[in-house]
Formats: structure tokens, sequence, C-alpha cells
């Protein structure tokens, strides 16, 4: 699976996940007529949290986490589920 194909298993608006046997408030926003997304995630009985902003151009596909590693925002958009 792709960013993308992650991306758009969250629903638009306000959902929960789990992550690292965690559970997250999730977030999500579409602008652009689905050509760029704002996703903030909350850890519900914590602190961590995940933002990113994920943008679709004529030329690339654009992920630009918001103040943390690309890694912690690729493991997360590849490790959460639904419950």
């Amino acid at each position: 699976m792709t960013l993308l194909d992650y991306i758009h298993r969250i629903p638009e608006g306000y959902s929960e996940v789990l992550y690292d046997n965690k559970k997250y408030g999730v977030t999500k926003d579409i602008f652009n007529k689905g050509k760029s997304f704002k996703i903030y995630a909350k850890e519900l009985q914590g602190k961590d949290f995940i933002s990113l902003n994920y943008y679709i151009t004529s030329t690339s596909q654009l992920l630009k986490p918001c103040e943390m590693p690309e890694k912690k925002v690729i493991d997360f958009l590849e490790g959460f589920n639904f419950f």
C-alpha cells in the first residue's frame, strides 16, 4: 500500500484507532478537492500525537510531518487499526 492508501483508510472527520496498544483520536480534513489532507492524532490517555499534511501536486505527492520525524508519521499510518 502507498501512503495515500493509508490516508484514504481514515474517514474524514473524527474517528478513533488503536496504535501501539494505545487509543488515539484522529481528525482528518480534506482540502483542495481531495488534493491535500491534514491529519492530527492524539493519544487519548497520554501525551503522544501525530500531525501531518499530505499534498498531491501535478508532479508528485508530498508528506509534510509537523515538527516530528517522517518515520514516526509513516509508522503510525502503516500501523494503526480500527477497533
